[in-house]
């Protein structure tokens, strides 16, 4: 049964790659005819998020939104989530309709195609670099006078350890928030790690769970009032996950109670 298992994992993996790289070759033209000028931005987003749904369908995800604000059409946000998986790209561009800008680590530049757009359409940071996190600040104004908003994954990266239900968040998806003055929406994204961890040997099709928060207002917040801020959306997104977890177990509990 483990052989078994394990046949299914490699084939599976080597699915997501291969559907990750299909609708890029397939609308490659439209994609780089819209990355050309800043104003074609839209669109790329637009094929982005029909990119993203042909690779959770073609996975075996199916997924539950629930949101309790909903975002206005012509208003920039701070979009923060939990980061555990690469399907976390694909889920957020899927429950979040209104144009973004992720912000994101510059190694995800050497996946092959998937990297060629993601260099040119994301704010790249090396965390490394202290000059390259100042210079994501300028790059962000940018895109939010353009209209659009920005997403941030504020744990830095995912964890080693997967038992961490969720790591510390660093200071700049709020540092910017205040600095610019938009509405932080919190996101807690429920079985990503469970569906598609980093460990390559675990995974499964099945439902990814996704609750978008109330947002937190930073208008007129001062640049100290961040640590606070922080806490405050670390909270909203671990409450949520513990509740994801109570749930699943309860359903465990129902589905093994005699009749």
């Amino acid at each position: 049964m483990r052989i078994v298992k394990i046949i299914f994992w490699v084939l599976w993996r080597i699915w997501f790659h291969v559907l990750m790289a299909i609708p890029i070759l397939i609308m490659f033209p439209f994609l780089v005819a819209s990355i050309l000028t800043e104003s074609g931005y839209p669109y790329f987003f637009r094929m982005a998020r029909i990119w993203a749904k042909i690779i959770l369908f073609g996975m075996g995800f199916y997924y539950k939104i629930e949101r309790e604000q909903i975002l206005e059409p012509h208003k920039n946000y701070m979009l923060v989530a939990n980061h555990t998986s690469m399907v976390d790209i694909m889920l957020m561009l899927v429950a979040i309709k209104k144009p973004f800008v992720f912000v994101g680590k510059k190694e995800l530049v050497k996946i092959p195609l998937f990297g060629f757009f993601y260099k040119r359409t994301c704010i790249l940071v090396d965390r490394s670099c202290s000059k390259s996190k100042h210079s994501v600040f300028q790059r962000a104004q940018k895109r939010i006078d353009k209209g659009l908003s920005i997403c941030i994954f504020p744990e830095g990266g995912v964890p080693d350890d997967e038992s961490i239900r969720l790591d510390t968040f660093k200071d700049g998806a709020f540092r910017l928030a205040i600095e610019h003055q938009l509405p932080i929406v919190p996101i807690s994204f429920g079985d990503n790690k469970k569906r598609y961890s980093y460990t390559f040997f675990s995974g499964s099709p099945g439902i990814l769970r996704v609750q978008i928060h109330s947002f937190v207002e930073t208008l007129g917040l001062p640049m100290n009032a961040k640590s606070s801020l922080k806490t405050q959306v670390w909270n909203t997104i671990h409450n949520q996950l513990l509740e994801f977890e109570k749930k699943k177990y309860n359903s465990h509990c129902e589905e093994r109670a005699p009749s």
